[in-house]
Parts: C-alpha cells; structure tokens; sequence
C-alpha cells in the first residue's frame, strides 16, 4: 500500500453490525446466551484490531436494535445482562485510558434498564476528554428512531442542519456485516449514505483478525466516488 493511499484514508469512521450470535449458539448446542456472551469478547478483540491501524479515528457498534427488543424477555433479559457487564468492564479497562477512547452509549435510553443508564453516564463523563478514537455503543438503536427524533429537534430550531441532531453526526465510511445476511437492517442508513459496505459470511464470534485485516486491505483499494 502507498503512503499516498494511506494519507487519503486517515480519520475513518467504521460501522460494525456482529451479527451471528445466535445461530453460533445453536450450531454449537449452547443456549444463545452463551453465543451473546462469545460475541460480546469478540468486540473486545476487535476494538484492540481497531486501534492497531491509526487511520481509525472512529467505531460505531450496532449492539442492541430497537427489533431485537422484541425478542422472547428470557432473552433480552440476558442480553440486558451481558451489555452491563460489558460496559462495566470498559470502565475499568486500562485500555481505554490509556489509548484516549472517548466511550458514548447511544439509543433510546427509555428503553435502558438503569445500570445501562448509570454505567454509561460513568463512561462518557470519564472518557469525555480523550480523542485519539471514539467507540460509539449503540444500544436500543434504529435508524428510523434515530431520524424521527432528529427531525423533532430540527422542527423545533429550524435553523439546525439535520446531521446535527443524530446521535452519531459523522458520517461512516465502511459498514462490516457479518452473518451471512446481506443488508444493513436499520443501522445507521443516513451516516452509511457513502459508505463502502462489506459483507462476511462469518458468524461473528467466528471473526477473526485475518478477516478484519483482509477487509481493511479490501477498503484501502477502494476508490471512493461520493456519488461522482
């Protein structure tokens, strides 16, 4: 790769869509609480992925839609169990600290139990300063949501600009799906507008870093039109 191909790709913005947690669970005869609990170490592994490339300024999980509340309460309980934890362990990971990671939960916290509330109130308050990258956490998340509430906040101060009023205002510049599935299931679609879109058959607690390393290589041959 040439120094001048990475210099036009500084500063990305990557959406990441880990779908497969289930059906790992299922083809491994484990209840799909356990293929929750292997997706969520395989974020973690792939933040440290993230943060090795320095042209990453920004990561944007799709963590919880707001569909996914309408599974059996069995499960979203658990899920509700995992992502507290999780965020918890983001609070005292030395990681975060020490690589500058500004952390933010975004969604509708209506929907929130209140350790998710408390828990990411802590991390932003106490990430708020770092800059190097920024992992935004999207938990009871949809992009229909997320577009009506910004439409509300335009109407009532006209003078806003739209992508001002998102939770994510910056736009994405590749979207990583994995999971066999083929669409971007109500993530993200106005900041994904230009983005280059990469679809992995992989269950995502069976990605591995040769898989993100061979995405990213795909992206930096891309050349990026906007439509042009």
């Amino acid at each position: 790769m040439t120094d001048d191909v990475k210099t036009r790709k500084k500063g990305i913005h990557i959406g990441l869509i880990p779908d497969g947690n289930r059906r790992y669970a299922v083809e491994n005869g484990k209840p799909a609480y356990e293929g929750h609990v292997q997706g969520a170490r395989n974020i973690e592994d792939f933040l440290e992925w993230c943060d090795s490339y320095p042209e990453i300024r920004m990561v944007s999980i799709f963590a919880l839609s707001t569909e996914n509340l309408k599974r059996p309460k069995e499960e979203v309980d658990a899920l509700w169990d995992v992502y507290t934890h999780e965020l918890k362990k983001l609070l005292k990971d030395p990681r975060v600290k020490n690589n500058k990671i500004k952390v933010r939960v975004l969604g509708d916290r209506g929907a929130w139990n209140s350790d998710v509330k408390d828990t990411a109130k802590q991390l932003y308050n106490s990430t708020k300063a770092y800059s190097r990258m920024v992992l935004n956490i999207m938990i009871a998340y949809g992009s229909k949501v997320e577009l009506k509430r910004a439409m509300k906040e335009v109407i009532k101060r006209p003078f806003m600009k739209l992508d001002k009023a998102l939770y994510v205002k910056e736009p994405l510049d590749l979207v990583i799906r994995t999971g066999q599935q083929h669409r971007l299931s109500n993530f993200m679609l106005y900041q994904a507008s230009y983005a280059e879109i990469y679809f992995s058959d992989k269950l995502w607690p069976e990605f591995t870093r040769k898989d993100f390393d061979k995405i990213m290589g795909w992206y930096f041959e891309q050349q990026r039109k906007f439509g042009g």
